[in-house]
């Protein structure tokens, strides 16, 4: 349409000056007289054709004129249209941005902050030798319900992590587990609840208030999803059951350490998790979800560093060496329950003459120091923890036999080597061969009358990161255990040893 207009005003304009051509006059000279005539005659001599100016300029005038307005014409419209394009962009433009307003307002609420992982750990032991004789003391792992006569497949956790930051200085965690037992299986119990509450906003300095993890052993504080045993050790684990409490702990971790361990993580290899290069806390000391049974807190001190071995040479760059201490100290209340001690191997229930009852000593006071170093397999890895101390133990010859919870010494650890193999059968899967040695003589304070155990162990396997989803660990282990399963049974605070392979299926999610 527009295209149209303006060639009509060229026509216009052309058109004109056709008109203007057929209105021209010819004009002669006689050449004698040099008069001017307007027709041909004897004499006369044609000038030329001739038209009158004003009447040229005015034609032409209103050519041009008429071609004006019907351009301006068009860029009018052409104006209205990319006014209505304008308002019709701005308006989509404020509508977005709204609508991105909205959003960071609804993105702002914590509850939208909110994460959800966790994974669940399928088992399965079978005995190869040892405590199937009628009469043996049963093979029993405090690490592991599962392992004993009578068993096979067990779900070792089932647990949800729901986390997240609610602001810039508060974030949230809460992990419950759906595999404890109770005399039945699977019951739902709270393993973490708790707050962290930074200072600053790389989170250097902050307190953790809630029941959470004591910061006492390092791989106490390794999560279960990512260790690489299938148990942790029985030596330091005995300090504090289930590895958590009620409490509030300060932590301290500089940035760059921080961004060394989210490296080491990065790789794939295992930390123990971020529990401050120093950390300090009190807690109530009865173990997780027990009631507070006196007065005392405990008070916990944890310190430890990973170094960058680069500075050693060309060989050791990108190496890292974690080495550090940790000290507690507490009351832990024990009270005295009847227990079963030296009973006949025949038995199949204690004689009424081998039940015991054990007084309860006045100090129950429990002091530990420990020391770790953990070299990160790039390929080959070495990990090393030892705690030495004191605590209530049950010891059954005290008072002419009865038995009595006293505190005695206590000491233990392990060594552990591991080698990392990427790309397995030419996949993006993971292979950790290990081999751990564990060695424990001191108090169980989780079990019944807090008795004295022996634990020798070694077990040697392989754990098999198939893919990010789905892990598969299977090992040999060789062990010597003390059996703390149930005072009440003959074969209480019995030595049983055996062998056995050990599997587990992890789904991560």
């Amino acid at each position: 349409m527009k295209l149209t207009k303006l060639s009509l005003a060229m026509a216009s304009v052309i058109g004109a000056s056709f008109a203007a051509d057929a209105l021209a006059m010819d004009l002669y000279v006689d050449t004698k007289t040099q008069q001017i005539f307007a027709e041909p005659g004897k004499g006369r001599t044609k000038l030329g054709s001739f038209e009158k100016v004003e009447e040229q300029q005015v034609k032409k005038s209103e050519a041009v004129t008429k071609g004006e307005v019907a351009t301006k014409g068009e860029i009018d419209e052409i104006k209205h249209d990319l006014e209505l394009k304008t308002n019709e962009l701005k308006a989509l433009e404020e509508h977005v941005v709204a609508t991105r307003e909205d959003k960071s307002k609804n993105d702002e609420k914590w509850f939208n902050k909110i994460n959800v992982r966790g994974y669940t750990q399928l088992r399965y032991n079978q005995k190869l030798t040892g405590d199937d004789i009628p009469g043996d003391p049963e093979l029993k792992s405090v690490g592991d319900g599962s392992i004993g006569n009578n068993s096979s497949f067990s779900l070792r956790r089932v647990r949800l992590v729901f986390s997240g930051d609610m602001n810039d200085y508060i974030s949230l965690y809460l992990q419950p587990d759906f595999a404890t037992t109770n005399g039945d299986l699977h019951f739902a119990q709270l393993r973490d609840a708790y707050a962290d509450i930074a200072f600053d906003k790389a989170h250097e300095y902050r307190i953790r208030a809630g029941q959470s993890k004591v910061p006492f052993g390092w791989e106490n504080l390794q999560s279960s999803q990512n260790r690489l045993t299938l148990d942790r050790d029985d030596a330091l684990n005995s300090a504090v059951p289930s590895e958590r409490d009620l409490g509030l702990f300060a932590y301290w971790t500089p940035k760059d350490v921080q961004k060394l361990w989210k490296d080491l993580s990065k790789k794939g290899l295992k930390t123990s998790g971020d529990y401050g290069v120093l950390g300090v806390g009190v807690y109530n000391g009865q173990a997780v979800n027990k009631a507070e049974a006196n007065d005392n807190l405990y008070v916990v001190a944890h310190s430890t560093y990973p170094f960058d071995l680069g500075f050693m040479g060309s060989a050791m760059r990108g190496q890292v060496l974690e080495v550090g201490a940790d000290v507690f100290s507490g009351r832990f209340n024990k009270s005295a329950s009847e227990y079963c001690y030296n009973a006949p191997s025949t038995s199949k229930s204690c004689p009424s003459g081998n039940k015991k009852t054990p007084t309860v000593s006045g100090d129950n006071s429990e002091d530990r120091a420990a020391v770790h170093a953990v070299l990160f397999p790039q390929p080959f890895g070495l990990q090393a923890e030892w705690n030495w101390g004191a605590g209530s133990t049950l010891n059954p010859t005290a008072n002419q036999g009865g038995g009595a919870i006293e505190r005695q010494n206590l000491e233990g650890g392990y060594v552990q080597a591991m080698y990392k193999i990427d790309d397995v059968f030419g996949t993006k899967g993971t292979m950790f061969p290990y081999v751990k040695w564990q060695t424990y003589n001191g108090a169980w304070k989780a079990a019944a009358n807090a008795p004295r155990v022996q634990v020798d162990e070694v077990e040697a396997g392989v754990e098999y990161q198939i893919n990010k989803a789905l892990e598969l660990t299977v090992a040999y282990s060789t062990m010597s255990r003390t059996n703390v399963a149930d005072a009440a049974k003959p074969d209480f605070l019995k030595q049983a040893t055996g062998d056995m392979i050990r599997t587990q299926l992890q789904f991560n999610y």
